[in-house]
């Protein structure tokens, strides 16, 4: 049934219409999120990505972009700006309804060849950019995936999926994640109560709505069975009343992927009720196909990152599928700080997890610093590229910035460390740069410094420190010389040479700093420094002899005096 019911849907819909253009958008977040303003929406090729434009960081766009134009309102820096996205090749402009139409904006849009879109008030723009990339990545795929379908509509489209149910019960529909958050939506919202429109504005059923269904029992209901269920109107807090709805699970075997909503004026008839079951079945196998599909897409990208990083024979293949190629590369890496009391007690599962929201966190933040970034989770690090804007000796103050941004957005409820590499400035360099992050994400790690960022023109002494003292421990190498007999002493003797030695050297040599840092009097320490130098038979008025022995107490880990 359903598949009979659904291709004469998608027939009468038209299946033909393009997956990613102008046109689909317009069509799917039309009346409810979008108005077109200006324009043609049918104007051919694919929207590439979504970009915020930032008017002191200007991007560059890949072509037949689609701009969210945010904080752009007067007239002639609507106009300005369409003016500089036709340069560009960009589809089309965003700005927040009311959209200020002056002769002055249409022309500039028809000499851009650019639409200009309207954003209702009340959407949040984040919202609207999600909604955009979801429904862009739907139409993305490769090869004969793409031709791939599921009862007469293509696979992963949920907004296709919508619509035809919508058409299917004649009323309109929302589909819903687990947490009530939406997923996709039919037209004829503008059918639907206040509080549906706020709902998908929000991106997410409100709070004073999800506890009255919860108190009511509606939620309990919905989950426990694959039958429709039907919603009783309530008070919308305004002063009026919901309409009533009809809700069923979306079920895969015992898991409940989320659900299906629409909004109807009374009880289904048994017909109806039938169809909105079957139509579960079916948008649990398009839901399953979008979770596959980004599983997939996740993996891609991740071997993609991974070969380029690792700069062997298809690293330039690599970075060209990733569209990186033949420009200076920003390289960055992010990882889960596991040392504090968090995860002390805490299972591998939790480390795994929270190593995933720290990737996928990260990744969306490159997403809107550039189109073109990629990040991906490799081992317990995820790298990030990002295509270098600007000169390159502001470069690491740029990335500094990123990252800084980053760690405001995250806080503590992921602690990460980060590092900044060198700019990759071409193939070669991208490896290097890699390995430079691994470096100073040890340097962190090690805890040695109390910070969260990393450059490695900074930390290029402590790298180095770390790796000598890996060869030391390979090579099973022991103190000798004067810091031998030193340590011999202070075993036999009770005495504390090796740490009057160490404060001394951290000191500069500076008597008065060194005897307060390990609290002895100056005489005391005095008289302990000429030990040293009769003990240790060494001279250390002489710069070479200092520095063998800063060298021997820095990677022999010999920084503090034996226990007796």
């Amino acid at each position: 049934m359903i598949s009979r019911v659904y291709g004469e849907t998608v027939q009468h819909a038209g299946t033909a219409r393009p997956r990613a253009n102008l046109g689909r958008v317009v069509d799917d977040l039309g009346a409810t999120l979008l108005e077109l303003a200006h324009g043609d929406p049918d104007r051919p090729g694919e929207i590439s990505a979504v970009v915020f434009h930032d008017p002191l960081d200007q991007p560059v766009l890949p072509s037949h972009a689609l701009v969210l134009g945010v904080g752009v309102e007067a007239p002639g820096h609507v106009a300005a700006l369409l003016r500089r996205l036709g340069e560009q090749n960009a589809a089309a402009l965003v700005v927040r309804a009311p959209v200020p139409l002056t002769d002055e904006v249409r022309a500039a849009a028809d000499e851009a060849a650019v639409a200009v879109l309207g954003l209702r008030r009340g959407a949040p723009w984040g919202h609207l950019s999600e909604m955009l990339r979801s429904l862009l990545a739907q139409g993305a795929g490769a090869g004969p995936a793409d031709e791939e379908s599921l009862g007469g509509l293509p696979a992963g489209d949920l907004f296709a999926v919508a619509n035809a149910i919508a058409a299917l019960l004649d009323a309109p529909i929302t589909i819903e994640d687990r947490n009530s958050r939406v997923l996709a939506f039919s037209g004829r919202q503008d059918e639907a109560d206040p509080s549906r429109v706020e709902t998908i504005l929000g991106r997410q059923v409100p709070e004073r709505y999800a506890r009255v269904l919860h108190e009511r029992g509606d939620f309990r209901d919905l989950l426990r069975s694959d039958q429709t269920v039907y919603i009783e109107p309530f008070s919308d807090g305004m002063g009026g009343t919901t309409l009533p709805r009809v809700a069923i699970s979306v079920r895969a075997g015992d898991e409940v992927l989320g659900s299906i909503w629409a909004v109807v004026p009374g009880r289904l008839s048994d017909e109806r009720n039938e169809a909105l079951r079957e139509s579960a079945k079916l948008v649990a196998l398009h839901m399953l196909r979008v979770r596959a599909g980004a599983d997939v897409q996740r993996r891609m990208r991740t071997d993609l990152l991974s070969t380029a990083l690792e700069g062997g024979v298809g690293a330039g293949e690599a970075l060209e599928r990733l569209g990186l190629a033949g420009q200076p590369l920003l390289v960055l890496g992010v990882a889960l700080d596991e040392r504090g009391p968090r995860y002390d007690n805490s299972g591998s599962a939790t480390v795994v997890h929270d190593r995933q929201r720290l990737s996928d966190a990260f990744a969306l933040h490159l997403s809107a610093i550039h189109p073109r970034a990629a990040a991906a989770a490799i081992g317990a690090v995820t790298y990030g590229l990002v295509p270098m804007t600007g000169a390159v000796e502001t470069a690491g103050t740029r990335a500094v910035g990123i990252l800084q941004d980053f760690l405001d957005r995250v806080g503590d409820r992921l602690p990460p460390i980060t590092a900044v590499a060198p700019v990759a400035l071409d193939l070669s360099d991208v490896a290097h740069s890699r390995s430079c992050v691994d470096r100073v994400l040890r340097v962190l790690r090690e805890g040695r410094l109390h910070r969260r960022i990393g450059r490695f023109d900074e930390l290029q002494g402590e790298a180095l420190i770390s790796e000598l003292r890996d060869l030391a421990t390979a090579r099973g190498e022991e103190p000798t010389g004067a810091l031998a007999r030193l340590i011999d002493y202070d075993r036999r003797r009770r005495g504390d040479l090796v740490r009057t030695l160490c404060a001394w050297l951290h000191a500069f040599g500076d008597v008065v700093t060194a005897s307060e840092s390990i609290a002895v009097h100056q005489n005391t320490f005095r008289y302990r420094l000429r030990r040293v130098t009769e003990v240790g038979q060494c001279d250390l008025g002489d710069p070479d002899q200092r520095f063998a022995l800063m060298v021997q107490l820095q990677v022999l880990r010999v920084d503090s005096p034996p226990d007796p």
